[in-house]
């Protein structure tokens, strides 16, 4: 038997080492594709209640405070899909739980564009976080699985630069839609563009063999051949040994042979930096709008903002193939603080605040970038959508503290600086956790 790569008939005893080992075909490069534009709708789907927060917060009347809890109310949905539906993946299927996780965002953000009253936008936003955070975690994995293993670094670094490209194509038809609408039209949009998914994901995304082969059952070899020729291999005549030692897929296993202290400092890691990152994200429209700026304006900065996140992202893939990740990750981390914390000193001026959010953006997305693939590489496959999900989850908990935690240091009377800049300390925290991390995880990506 002869491989896509025209190798000879050993490597497809196991097709996991196959792909692993031949070049990227047009297809593979195709389901990646895939994994970028489905984190490109996440993005813009968490950021669309950062969009459309101006116009809410102005037809109820209601405090920073409160808008912060509505604004984390998807984070928190995020943190709980993220370890449910990321243990579900590796349990069922990848394919089958990004099309649940499909039809539970465009459900909530129709629901969104139905409720009149602040608590049903923030159960809406619940339920609408919970398909965002399964997404998250299968992506990852769905990524790293498509990829050989000399491009798999690459393409969960570009899988997680389509994040601020949603924020940026996504925030851009926003504005256009708030200078003429109302805040109810952006998930409008969001429930359209997710919806756009439904069929494509089964056409374009197979079950990633080495996932397949985790869940032996009566029918996985003509699974696993119809994954490999979806993927443009050869099929293969047999099914390789079943590994005598494979981990189950569940979360004791992840604190099992060595695992502990890995999935732990991971988790903090996650959680600091995404305390920081949020903040910007999720706050920065409502700081421009009360700088007097109309909510269109405001929102503009944001997509600015995310045009610095894709920047970031781009240059981190690119310098991490040439250095170290605990260095590189050590760097961003650093400069992360440091944005984070003088976007709080910028002027009431829409050209200096956007370049502020984008400077802000490019340093703490750049770790995000780093982060996706650290996580990815740190697990094995029968936990990888797991074990990201529980990081990605748990550490989620920062994403939805960040918006609740700034809302109540500015009622406390904080100026921006003072609360920018304590903001901006997770990104110090996760430096101090990377540093601890062991030396084989953080050189595994």
């Amino acid at each position: 038997m002869v491989d896509a790569a025209g190798g000879a008939g050993a490597v497809a005893d196991d097709p996991r080492q196959r792909l692993a080992r031949a070049p990227m075909t047009g297809r593979q490069l195709v389901a990646i594709a895939m994994c970028v534009l489905l984190n490109a709708l996440d993005g813009f789907d968490v950021l669309s209640i950062s969009f459309a927060s101006p116009g809410i917060s102005k037809e109820w009347g209601i405090d920073r405070p409160a808008l912060g809890v509505v604004l984390s109310m998807e984070l928190i949905g995020m943190m709980v899909g993220s370890v449910l539906l990321g243990q579900l993946a590796d349990r069922v299927g990848r394919r089958f739980t990004v099309m649940a996780c499909l039809v539970i965002m465009a459900a909530g953000m129709v629901a969104t564009t139905q409720v009149g009253s602040i608590e049903a936008l923030a159960a809406t936003r619940l339920f609408t976080g919970l398909g965002i955070g399964g997404m998250l975690a299968v992506i990852n994995a769905l990524a790293a699985e498509f990829a050989n293993e000399r491009s798999r670094g690459a393409a969960v670094a570009i899988m997680a630069a389509g994040y601020p490209v949603g924020g940026i194509a996504g925030g851009a038809i926003a504005s256009g839609l708030l200078a003429q609408g109302d805040w109810r039209d952006v998930f409008w949009l969001g429930a359209g563009l997710t919806a756009l998914f439904l069929p494509l994901v089964p056409l374009f995304v197979p079950e990633p063999v080495s996932a397949l082969l985790q869940r032996r059952g009566p029918g996985t070899l003509e699974q696993v051949n119809r994954s490999l020729v979806a993927l443009g291999h050869a099929p293969t005549d047999r099914l390789p040994p079943v590994d005598p030692v494979a981990r189950k897929s569940s979360i004791p296993e992840l604190f099992r042979g060595g695992m502990a202290v890995t999935t732990v400092l991971l988790t903090i890691i996650y959680f600091s930096q995404l305390l920081t990152f949020y903040f910007v994200l999720k706050w920065s429209p409502k700081i421009v709008a009360d700088m007097g700026f109309a909510a269109s304006s405001a929102g503009s900065v944001l997509v600015w903002g995310n045009v610095g996140g894709l920047a970031g992202s781009l240059l981190y893939s690119a310098l991490s193939v040439r250095v170290p990740t605990r260095v590189l990750l050590s760097g961003f981390m650093i400069a992360s603080c440091a944005a984070v914390a003088l976007f709080g000193h910028s002027p009431a001026d829409l050209t200096l605040l956007a370049l502020a959010a984008a400077t802000a953006q490019f340093c703490a997305n750049g770790v995000i970038v780093g982060l996706y693939g650290l996580v990815a590489s740190s697990f094995p496959t029968a936990n990888r959508a797991g074990g990201t999900g529980f990081v990605i989850g748990l550490g989620r908990g920062g994403a939805a503290i960040s918006p609740v935690l700034g809302g109540y240091l500015f009622k406390a009377g904080f100026s921006l600086p003072v609360v920018a800049g304590l903001m901006a300390t997770g990104s110090l925290v996760a430096l101090a956790a990377l540093l601890m991390l062991p030396r084989r995880a953080a050189e595994s990506c």
